[in-house]
This record gives C-alpha cells, sequence and structure tokens, in this order.
C-alpha cells in the first residue's frame, strides 16, 4: 500500500509539473557556438499555425553568461508568412539592468530571459511561419550568448 501511495503521489508531483507549460504552443532555442555568434550566422526556426482566430504572446529567448559585454543585444528578426510575404525587425533585448546586474533566471553566471517581443499577436494566415534571428550587434562576433530561441504561447 505505501508503494502505491507514493507511486500516486510521483504522479501527481509530474502532472502539476506537466500542466504548468499547458499553454505553449512552440518553445525552441539553437546552441550557438562557443567561438561566438557570427554577425552572418542565422538562426532558424521554423512552425505550423494552423488556429487564425486565438491571440499568442511571442517571446524571445536568450541564455547567456557573464562573457557577454553588454546590457543589451540587438536582433534582427525575420518573419516568412505562408503566403510568401516577409518582414523584417530590429528587436532591443534587454538582458541587464542599468547598474549592470544581469535579469533573467538562473544560477551562477547563466542566465535564461524570456522576453515578451509581442502580446496577443494574431497569425493571420494557417501555414509553415519561418522565423530567422540574426544578432544585430555592432560586432561582428559576440560572445558570452550561449542559446537563443523563439516561445509561442496561449495568450490565454
Amino acid at each position: 500500500m505505501r508503494k502505491f501511495q507514493n507511486y500516486l503521489a510521483l504522479l501527481l508531483v509530474l502532472s502539476l509539473f506537466a500542466a504548468c507549460d499547458a499553454g505553449r504552443i512552440y518553445d525552441h532555442s539553437q546552441a550557438l557556438p562557443d567561438t561566438g555568434w557570427h554577425k552572418d550566422s542565422t538562426l532558424i526556426f521554423d512552425t505550423e499555425v494552423s488556429d487564425t482566430i486565438s491571440l499568442y504572446n511571442f517571446y524571445i529567448t536568450v541564455r547567456n553568461n557573464n562573457e557577454y559585454g553588454f546590457r543589451n543585444l540587438y536582433i534582427f528578426l525575420s518573419t516568412s508568412l505562408p503566403n510568401g510575404n516577409n518582414t523584417r525587425d530590429t528587436i532591443e533585448l534587454m538582458l541587464a539592468d542599468r547598474e549592470g546586474k544581469w535579469l533573467g533566471r538562473g544560477f551562477g553566471s547563466i542566465k535564461d530571459n524570456q522576453i515578451l517581443v509581442r502580446r496577443n499577436l494574431k497569425f493571420p494566415l494557417s501555414g509553415t511561419y519561418s522565423f530567422k534571428i540574426e544578432q544585430a550587434m555592432r560586432k561582428d562576433i559576440i560572445e558570452g550568448i550561449k542559446d537563443v530561441g523563439i516561445r509561442i504561447e496561449d495568450a490565454r
């Protein structure tokens, strides 16, 4: 009987962890080389969208360490829509406050940031969307950015 109770408790805890991220529609990151992120390196994220009615929150995720020498990170975000139309935005992502204290979550020198880029986004067309991210800093190679990604979640 005791084994069954332990099993049931473990199942309940696992269910709670799974439910915490129930709103996630898409969440994918790409690791960058230890040698740094070159300005010509493009990260590509493709996702299929079928729901053109619901609202979504769109995030850029960044994992950095203490080697990153700036408070912010500028990126180019290019979006290809299913009908072939394209957009390109320059986005500033804040990774540290004015005093230089890293934002985000994490222990030690690694910080994970989930930065809201667009709230209540509605996808106008169903089909495959392609998101391309490039670093837009004034250096050819930036160090200290370990991973970059995209997260899309239900806005409800």
